[in-house]
């Protein structure tokens, strides 16, 4: 890199020389000019010189190959500039910060264009047939210092690092899936979680850890998918005449509950219809025993009123009441013939004898 920088200062000098200090006999500076454009030259080739900038997606590593504190620096460099000597005395090497993918897949127009791409993994399943799996592997840069110590800078994270690792840790962990196996989503990504968590144990000490692994396509030779596919065509079958028993059992047994719901229903309603037939009876008898007993209450009084009546009739004074009523009767006569003489014979001004004449009293008496 600082070979580089030295060509390409070299090469700008050379140009700002022939444009302004060696220009042709017609064209000449004057001598305010010569010293701005000197300052700004030597500012442009101090800047080229002594600084580095670091994106703010980058990492930056510093090697010092002079001086007292010789080799890789531990201190890790953010976004900004940052003073490195010149010629070769220090270099800042650059290592990339978000979130990287690689894809591995046999069909590159797929996968991102920014991404790393290589073959997809060949993974023989648990019963011996082979699949070929697109997968995306999603991974940062944890450590930069690890990286640069332990596999080198530049890219050889991923040719040296991640790249060799992936297949293997796949092959390990969907291998042990069988062909069938492998259109089960859930046991897919739980192998794919291992596989990311097998990268980890060996990457994690490099530097580099690894975020997703995700099983995006997968695909055997045509023959053993016409096999798969036929196969399970012939399960869904096999499913849907299952299936097809379970309703029609369900069925019957549903038209079962319905009728004994409507038989239950039926006596129910025959026990309601009686109960209440049982009921109005209840009321009836009852309502014919109270007004019964009723009516033998008012008789019972009126028979007590007449004899109360009869008592106070024989009681003293009864025969001046009836002799009384008789008088009334009397009232109404104009005439009346009757015998005066004799032993029946009627004088009806003798009223004693008027009332022993009507069995009121006996014997003459008063």
């Amino acid at each position: 890199m600082a070979d580089n920088q030295m060509d390409e200062i070299t090469v700008f000098i050379n140009k700002v020389k022939d444009r302004f200090l060696f220009s042709p006999p017609q064209f000449r500076l004057s001598g305010k000019w010569k010293i701005p454009i000197a300052v700004a030259v030597l500012a442009v080739v101090c800047y080229n010189l002594f600084f580095v900038y670091i994106e703010p997606d980058e990492y930056g590593i510093k090697v010092i190959r002079v001086g007292l504190n010789r080799g890789v620096q531990k201190e890790v460099y953010h976004a900004g500039l940052t003073f490195v000597l010149p010629f070769g005395l220090q270099q800042m090497y650059r290592l990339p910060k978000g979130i990287q993918v690689l894809e591995l897949t046999n069909f590159p127009d797929t996968a991102s264009l920014v991404a790393r791409k290589d073959r997809a993994a060949h993974i023989q399943t648990s019963d011996g047939f082979f699949v070929d799996v697109d997968v995306s592997i999603l991974y940062h840069i944890n450590d930069p210092y690890l990286i640069f110590t332990t596999i080198g800078p530049g890219t050889l994270f991923e040719d040296n690092g991640i790249i060799p690792k992936a297949e293997p840790a796949l092959k390990e962990t969907l291998g042990k899936l069988t062909t069938e196996e492998f259109y089960n989503s859930p046991m897919r990504v739980q192998k794919a979680e291992e596989a990311r968590q097998n990268l980890n144990a060996e990457l994690k000490v490099k530097g580099i850890e690894v975020d997703q692994v995700l099983v995006r396509y997968f695909k055997y030779s045509p023959e053993i998918q016409k096999n798969i596919e036929a196969k399970k065509l012939q399960d869904q079958m096999v499913f849907t005449n299952q299936s097809a028993a379970r309703a029609a059992k369900e069925e019957a047994e549903l038209k079962k509950i319905i009728q004994e719901g409507m038989v239950i229903v039926s006596v129910e309603i025959e026990n309601g219809k009686a109960y209440v037939t049982r009921k109005n009876a209840e009321k009836d008898l009852y309502a014919r025993r109270v007004k019964a007993n009723a009516d033998l209450q008012v008789k019972l009084a009126e028979a007590e009123r007449v004899r109360l009546k009869n008592d106070a009739l024989k009681g003293i004074g009864s025969e001046r009441m009836v002799a009384l009523k008789m008088a009334d009767t009397y009232k109404g006569l104009d005439m009346i013939i009757l015998p005066s003489d004799g032993p029946q014979g009627v004088n009806p001004l003798d009223l004693g004898k008027a009332m022993q004449l009507f069995d009121v009293r006996k014997g003459g008496k008063e």
